[in-house]
This record gives C-alpha cells, structure tokens and sequence, in this order.
C-alpha cells in the first residue's frame, strides 16, 4: 500500500494498526490488549522505513469499535513512539462521539493530526449501532466546536466526509447535501 500511495501521488495513508475486537466479525477470537500493542508497533515499525523512504505518512485512524487506541493520550503516545514525523493521525470525528467527543481531542492530538474524516453520529436515542451514524450535520456533533478547535491548533489539511448508508432512492443528493453542509462548516455559506 506504501508504493501504491507514492506510485498515486499521495502522501498519506490511513492505517488502522490493530484490534482489540472486531464487533462485526466472528471469524476470529479477541486479542489482548498488550498483545495488539506489541503487534500494532511492530508492525508500523517494519512499515516506517520504506514509508519515509518514499515519503508516504503512515496516518493512524482512531476507532472504538476495535477496542484500541480510545485516548487522546494513548493515540499521541502511539504516535510519538514511532519519533518519525510519517507516523501521524487519521481523525474521525464520528468514531469516538459514542463515548466522547471530538472537540476534545482535537487540541490534544494537535499538529498530529495529517488528515480528518468528519462523520456524523447521533446520541439520541439508546441504539448506538453503526445506524447512529448520519448524514453530516443530521446528528448531536457539536461543528461550531470542532471546526473552533481545528482552527486553534492550525489544522488546514484534508477534510472527508464519511458515511455509511447511502440513501435507496436519488443517492445522488448526499453527495449535494454533503457539500453544502461543509460549506456552511467551512464558513463558505451562511
């Protein structure tokens, strides 16, 4: 994949280094958590050098469903671990709004931070499940928050959106809908 991104033109990879537990999988038995920490940094650490070689940022994803990874603090020290500047983060800010929220980590992740999924999710309600994720701005995210924190820590990279669900008739308009909520996020629109 390291080659495939640099033969593409791309910089950046997103990279989901271990699991803990998979909930949408039942082919295989939980891991350890020390057992996923000592696979994920092997296994980042064997990829790192022909990353830098070929200047390709190996981008961590943050996702609670796995288990792994679920602190600002656990992700930075993950991070920092590696002393390289291709071992960045991947920020979703739907992955952790079932617990937590993204404004908050947003200034602990800080300069870390190479590219954003931005993925609604809503806390109403008690059936938090893969349907809890929404079509960007039809959720309990708080934007004017997160778009405040990624202004305070500099951020200007890449933003995507991510959903999954398309809509069974005219899936067309998400991809309208989706831009013009980025827009309005953006300031791009009142």
């Amino acid at each position: 994949m390291i080659n495939a991104a640099h033969d593409l033109g791309t910089e950046n990879l997103l990279v989901v280094p271990g699991a803990v537990h998979i909930p949408w999988r039942t082919d295989y038995d939980p891991v350890p958590n020390d057992v996923c920490d000592a696979r994920a940094k092997e296994g980042v650490a064997r990829l790192l050098p022909l990353a830098e070689k070929l200047g390709v940022s190996l981008n961590i994803e943050n996702i609670f469903f796995n288990g792994y990874l679920m602190t600002p603090a656990e992700m930075n020290a993950f991070v920092d671990g590696f002393k390289s500047k291709h071992v960045r983060v991947h920020f979703d800010t739907g992955n952790i709004m079932e617990y937590q929220f993204p404004e908050h980590w947003v200034p602990l992740l800080g300069s870390r931070i190479k590219n954003i999924h931005f993925k609604e999710w809503t806390k109403k309600g008690t059936d938090h499940s893969l349907e809890s994720f929404r079509p960007l701005l039809d959720g309990t995210t708080n934007w004017p928050a997160v778009m405040e924190a990624l202004d305070k820590v500099g951020y200007r990279g890449y933003l995507t959106f991510e959903y999954f669900h398309p809509f069974p008739h005219y899936p067309e308009a998400l991809i309208y809908q989706s831009s013009d909520a980025l827009d309005r996020m953006l300031g791009k629109k009142a």
